[in-house]
């Protein structure tokens, strides 16, 4: 019934296309795409994670589907703190100024990311001018200063933080992070409290990936929990969407949301994809610092994405907006990481230079049938 419901709104889309030349796929009518914020209006929100080409304009092509499909908007990079913060003393808000106004000129809901990470962050954050490591006082007040400086600036203009990203191992322990070797566990409520002083109207956000795995996401829990008993102000959970054929299992998706939402918070996806290239091994996380050597039988769709794989997309994209779907009271946003495959990236993760298509806008800007799948999911 899922694979005849969407094919059927497919069909129905591309009779009202215009006529390709010979050999070329037909592409839908505009017109005749429904926009993916409206077909999820009272569901939850539908976002997209930018780059600086769609938010400064120079991706048309791109800006024209985040403007019709997406309702959210959160940056891939920019608030990153090397971008944002580069030298002690030294902060370049020009592009996160350029995203927060693309946002606002669209009224969409706008999140900030990330405050505090163990990764893209210099190392001269966490050291003296003689280059030894600071004093917990001292990181204390350099964290202050960074998140009091960012988040201040865009007081009342960003809607939501991910103040903290990826503090769990997958065993569900904190990561030995320099955050947590110089200031101590304490540092990420720390993050939280310093946050909220910045902007007390913002909703503020535990992010990571791997969320459905159950030692981690138990590791999630504590976490969240023992912040929330010290009245901390953590107002929801970003649970990374880096998903993959057959990872993660629907069940253990739909026991994290549900586990998640038991504590009393919001619950989102945050960056979502799915993988569909081979894997260079069994490992399912998403450390941006893991790197793999391209070999020829790991990137096998070069050249076309072959029918029988944009099928298991979208079926696959169809079982989690159904799990989404049924969960829309926990579920405050799904934001897909890019816009198109030709955005993501996966593109250059594990292994650099692969052509992936994790997303439900391919390379020339059109709709894959999983974009049709997901949206017959919520006309069901």
């Amino acid at each position: 019934m899922m694979r005849l419901t969407w094919t059927c709104l497919l069909t129905l889309v591309l009779v009202t296309a215009a006529c390709e030349a010979p050999g070329e796929e037909p592409v839908p009518a505009e017109e005749a795409v429904p926009a993916l914020k409206e077909v999820f209006a009272d569901a939850f929100l539908v976002g997209a994670a930018l780059n600086p080409d769609q938010f400064y304009g120079r991706d048309t092509l791109g800006v024209a589907l985040i403007t019709k499909h997406f309702n959210t908007i959160t940056p891939e990079n920019v608030m990153k703190w090397e971008q944002i913060h580069p030298e002690p003393d030294r902060y370049d808000f020009e592009a996160a100024d350029r995203f927060v106004a693309f946002g606002e000129e669209r009224d969409l809901f706008i999140v900030g990311h990330t405050l505090v990470w163990h990764n893209q962050t210099p190392d001269w954050v966490f050291e003296d001018d003689r280059g030894e490591p600071l004093t917990r006082e001292a990181l204390l007040e350099r964290m202050r200063d960074h998140i009091q400086t960012v988040v201040g600036r865009y007081r009342g203009r960003v809607d939501g933080w991910d103040v903290v990203n990826e503090a769990l191992n997958e065993d569900g322990t904190l990561r030995p992070t320099r955050w947590l070797e110089i200031i101590g566990e304490d540092y990420l409520a720390h993050a939280f409290r310093f946050a909220h002083e910045a902007d007390p109207q913002a909703e503020l956000y535990y992010n990571d990936y791997s969320l459905t795995n159950p030692a981690k996401r138990e590791g999630a829990v504590r976490l969240v929990q023992g912040l929330l008993d010290a009245g901390v102000p953590v107002t929801g959970i970003g649970m990374q969407g880096h998903y993959a054929l057959t990872y993660p299992t629907l069940e253990e998706l739909e026991t994290s949301i549900t586990t998640f939402a038991g504590l009393g918070v919001d619950v989102m996806i945050t960056e979502l994809d799915v993988a569909v290239l081979p894997r260079p091994s069994e490992y399912w996380g998403a450390d941006v610092t893991r790197r793999e050597e391209l070999r020829a039988e790991l990137d096998p769709y070069r050249e076309a994405f072959p029918d029988s794989m944009q099928q298991a997309l979208a079926d696959r994209y169809a079982d989690f907006f159904e799990v989404f779907l049924r969960q829309q009271e926990a579920l405050t946003r799904v934001t897909f990481w890019g816009v198109t495959d030709g955005d993501s990236w996966l593109n250059n993760w594990p292994i650099r230079g692969r052509t992936s298509y994790p997303l439900l806008f391919d390379r020339a800007y059109r709709p894959k049938p999983a974009f049709f799948a997901v949206v017959a999911t919520a006309r069901e």
